[in-house]
């Protein structure tokens, strides 16, 4: 099993519980960590046999821009379940960071791990 990992994706979604936070789409950031069997793509050398890791990072990126969630937890959830769902993936671990959403912190992050 391998892994693939893309760090700091900027992702702009609706996301927040507070009213002056739903006025305007979010950056945030993402890491996205998948594992899957990734055996041919190194005795092939083609693009064919892996995970396309640009087109996971527009798939999350276009996923996120079409949601409505409150929470980060629910985002990850969902984001998860699609990428399980249109990648032969076999495990996701997805870290979702908001940053200067506390006044004292730089940021906050979430961590949501999902597999077959």
């Amino acid at each position: 099993m391998e892994q693939i990992t893309i760090s700091g994706l900027k992702v702009s979604s609706l996301i927040g519980v507070y009213d002056w936070e739903r006025t305007r789409p979010t950056t945030l950031l993402m890491d996205i960590e998948v594992k899957a069997d990734l055996s041919q793509a190194r005795h092939s050398d083609e693009v064919a046999d892996t995970i396309d890791y640009a087109k996971l990072a527009e798939f999350v990126q276009q996923q996120a821009a079409s949601a409505t969630f409150e929470l980060l937890e629910a985002l990850g959830h969902a984001l998860c379940e699609a990428v399980l769902q249109n990648f032969p993936v076999q495990q996701i671990t997805l870290a979702i960071t908001k940053p200067e959403i506390l006044a004292d912190a730089q940021a906050v992050t979430v961590t949501i791990s999902a597999g077959r």
